[in-house]
């Protein structure tokens, strides 16, 4: 995934401290959640390996790094008994973290982030795993 269609990557605005606080942060609340703590638990098997490359990922997203290597569609497809739900529960928690980290500027570029990603993830997997169905937006406030 390349750089999203938002405001452009700027490594002024956000230091790397900030990024991995907001990944370090976000999957302590992911894990620790009783929806989706569970399937986090079930399909991620080296935490330390997915920290790095979520980094990476928040990284080149934010300050266009470009260290992350990665397709998250297809294996985020691959997960079983996905819901709109738990994408929504996802979003809340992010935001939850960057509300936390004090940054507006993070908070808004990271949130926007965060949206496009949790909507595109959600119609692949909808796409992918239920084609006959009509797909369910995700109700995004």
């Amino acid at each position: 995934m390349s750089h999203l269609p938002f405001s452009m990557p700027d490594p002024s605005l956000y230091t790397e401290e900030e990024v991995t606080q907001l990944v370090y942060k976000f999957y302590g609340k992911a894990r620790k959640d009783p929806g989706l703590g569970p399937i986090f638990e079930a399909h991620v098997i080296d935490w330390d390996a997915h920290f790095v490359q979520m980094i990476n990922f928040w990284s080149a997203q934010l300050r266009g790094t470009s260290r992350f290597r990665g397709a998250p569609m297809p294996k985020h497809i691959a997960l079983p008994d996905l819901s709109a739900e738990l994408f929504e529960r996802w979003l809340q928690l992010f935001r939850q973290t960057t509300e936390e980290l004090g940054n507006p500027s993070l908070q808004q570029h990271a949130n926007a982030i965060a949206s496009f990603i949790a909507t595109r993830l959600w119609q692949g997997y909808q796409m992918s795993n239920y084609p006959d169905r009509a797909p369910e937006t995700l109700h995004i406030t």
